[in-house]
Formats: structure tokens, sequence, C-alpha cells
């Protein structure tokens, strides 16, 4: 019996296992092609060499042409992807290219959708920390509304949070309940903005009242008091009902500030850059200061605008400053260095949202329309001004001009320009 097995009929006595007649191994890219042996032309079948064994098929390169098999692998050619190059790359000819319209499609959709969601977000959480805890609503024989929006800013000497060192740092003193420091009304309208500096030593009549607490209707006895005794008799209510009283314009939203409040919003923002215009040394509020231009942090904020008794007019010279400081405390906040920085915003919001005391009608935008109106009377369109004094009163007190009051207020209530000085 023979090693090798028969060879299949039709193979011409070939065999298995033989393997490749090259010496060479086989390329995956030339694959060797079995040819037949074949008889000299015009001769028969050629004889089996050796000894009637048959002859070993010959493997030649497959070229694919006339009378030759071709497999593809001569050329390189891989079957599944086309052009014979294997796998594709990106934008070759296996792959599409990218659909870049597409991507940037969706990656605006989704950079839009989290800007909504964390706006949103945002507005909920600065919405939820105003203290909506003035009702304007119990403010009775209230003027009629004019053109424009008039905010009645109060600045109050409140402590509530402060604890012992931050009252000793601050200077403020450790008096129980609150009193008006500062009182502003201003006007925002379609011709520039108005800030209006109410003296808290201002001679006014405290009028028919209701009591905000008790509800209980008060006769008015035609008493006359400084303007900040009404904040102190009956709170909020009853400093906007003697402010309308006693003007003739109508109040339409109310903000507070206390001390602390006040400080933290300056520090939130980095400090305010002022230009001082004189030296300032006052022991009662802590007020440092040379002339020239300088940043002020929570702390000397708070001095510079506490500072009366340092400066020659008193009240009025210490209005003016609260004005100016004030004035660049909205501007700074509005900057894109504070608006654009979440580091800087949210802190700044966070400090300014959690002290500050509005009316229940008050939202965010009406918020936001007061700080910007703000910034306008320190950018070059609006006027800042106390309101006109003729002198002081048999009591002491400082007297309006009537006169220039109610030209000043008619103004206002018209939405004009104003004309009327405080000088």
């Amino acid at each position: 019996m023979s090693d090798w097995p028969e060879g299949r009929p039709g193979d011409n006595g070939g065999r298995y296992g033989r393997g490749s007649a090259s010496a060479q191994p086989e390329s995956a890219r030339v694959m060797r092609q079995v040819r037949r042996g074949q008889s000299p032309p015009g001769q028969g079948p050629a004889a089996p060499p050796y000894g009637g064994v048959p002859q070993q098929p010959t493997y030649v390169d497959g070229g694919g042409g006339p009378g030759g098999y071709d497999s593809g692998y001569n050329t390189g050619q891989v079957y599944g992807t086309p052009g014979g190059h294997g796998p594709a790359g990106p934008g070759g000819p296996g792959r599409p290219a990218p659909d870049w319209r597409r991507r940037i499609k969706w990656t605006a959709i989704t950079v839009a959708t989290v800007l909504v969601v964390t706006s949103v977000g945002t507005y909920f959480w600065a919405d939820s920390k105003l203290n909506r805890d003035v009702d304007l609503s119990k403010v009775i024989d209230r003027p009629d509304a004019g053109e424009g929006t008039n905010y009645l800013i109060v600045g109050s000497d409140s402590r509530e949070g402060m604890t012992d060192e931050e009252k000793k740092e601050l200077h403020t003193g450790s008096a129980e309940g609150k009193r008006t420091d500062s009182m502003m009304i201003l006007h925002t309208g379609d011709n520039g903005s108005t800030l209006v500096s109410l003296p808290r030593d201002s001679d006014v009549e405290i009028p028919t009242f209701k009591g905000s607490e008790s509800g209980k209707t008060y006769q008015g006895t035609g008493r006359h008091v400084k303007l900040n005794a009404a904040y102190a008799e009956d709170g909020p209510e009853l400093l906007v009902r003697t402010v309308e009283y006693n003007t003739g314009l109508r109040i339409d939203h109310y903000v507070e500030i206390g001390f602390g409040g006040f400080a933290n919003i300056v520090d939130a923002v980095g400090g305010v850059t002022i230009d001082i215009p004189q030296d300032i040394k006052d022991t009662k509020s802590g007020a440092d200061f040379k002339k020239g231009e300088q940043t002020l942090n929570g702390e000397e904020a708070l001095a510079f605008v506490r500072t009366r008794y340092a400066l020659a007019g008193s009240d009025l010279d210490r209005t003016k400053n609260q004005q100016k400081f004030l004035s660049a405390l909205a501007n700074q906040v509005a900057t894109p260095s504070t608006v654009l920085n979440p580091f800087k915003l949210y802190p700044t919001m966070g400090a300014g949202l959690d002290s500050l005391v509005v009316d229940k009608d008050m939202g965010l935008f009406d918020l936001a329309g007061m700080f910007w109106a703000m910034k306008g009377v320190s950018g070059g369109d609006g006027t800042s001004m106390n309101m006109p004094i003729a002198g002081n009163a048999s009591n002491g007190n400082l007297q309006w001009d009537t006169a220039k009051v109610k030209t000043l207020v008619d103004e206002l209530k018209n939405d004009e320009k104003v004309t009327v000085s405080a000088d």
C-alpha cells in the first residue's frame, strides 16, 4: 500500500499534501495558481514520469489573462471593500464623509438647551431669594400713576443677621430695630433716569394712614416730623404713604437694604472704584480716606456712604456721596466682568438678593431695570440731585422748596426731562 492517497478522479494524478513547488513562501498579494501539465503541441498525452507516477502540477503566477485563473490576490484586492484597499479611513471610499452640518446642528441645539436650562434654573433660584415683605396695597389714598416707573430706595441701619464682630468691624453700633439711613426716589423712563435724594431730616407731615400690622386707621393730626421718623413709626408702608402724600408722586416699587447686605454686595463684586472729592476722617462711621480715586471694599464703602459729621454740608453732602457711590456700584455690577463671570455673578446675586427687602409686586426684571437705570445716572444720560431745599423749618428740620418740588414732580409724572435744580 502506498503512503500517498490516491488522487481524486479528474486530478490527473495530483496528490494532497505536496505543498508548493516553489521554494519561496506564499504571498498574500501573489498567489500561485495551479496549472495542469500539458503535452507539447502535436503530441499525445505525456507519459507519467518516474515509473508511472503522475506528474505533479506546477505553480505559476496567476496573471488573470487568457487561459489563467485569477483569484484576485495578485492585484491585492480583498473582498468586501471597494477598490481592494482594506478598511477605508475617514472620508475614504468605504465610509461616507462626516455630515458636518448635522454635527453642527446638534451641537448648537445641545448648547442652546444647556443655556436655557441654566437660565431658567438661575431665574427661579434668584426669584426665590427675594424677600417680598412690603405690601403696598396697605397704602391708602394714593396719587394717580404717571409715566415711567418710580422706585423708593431705602438704606436702613438694620443690623439683622450681623455678629458682634461684624458690628464692631463695620462701626455700626448695636442699636435695636432699624431706621432709615438714606432715602432716594429713582425715576426711570424715556428721558433718562433721575435719582432724587430725600434728606432724612426733611420736614414732612404724617398723613392719615392704615397700620401695617393692626389694619387700624390712624387719623392725621397735621403733625410734622423728620422724614425718617415715618419709617420708625410704622415701617415701609407708612414711609411710602408719607412720601406720596408730601410729594404727590406715586411710588411703584420699594427696595430696602441693610448695613450688612450693602457691604457684602460690594465685596462680592470685588470692590467699587470711586473718586473721593476730599479728605474724610469720621470716627463714628470709621471713614478715613484721602482725596482721589480708589477702590473701596465693603467695610470702607459703608463708612463712606454713612459719613455725615466730617462733611461741611452734613446730611445734604452725605446724600450726594450716597448717590455717587450707588451709581458706581450699579455700574460695577452691570459690567461684563461681573455678568459673564459666574464666579462673580452668583456670589453678587446671592449677597444682594439675600439682603434686599422689596414689595410683593417686585420681580427680577423690575430689579434689573432699577440697577440698569442707576447705572445710567452715572453714564451721562441721567440726573442726580437732592430734593430742592428752601431752608430750615421752624422746628429745625429741612424745609422743601414747595414751588420747585411741584415742578419736579410734574416733570417726573409726565416723564419729561428734568429742568429743576436743587441749587
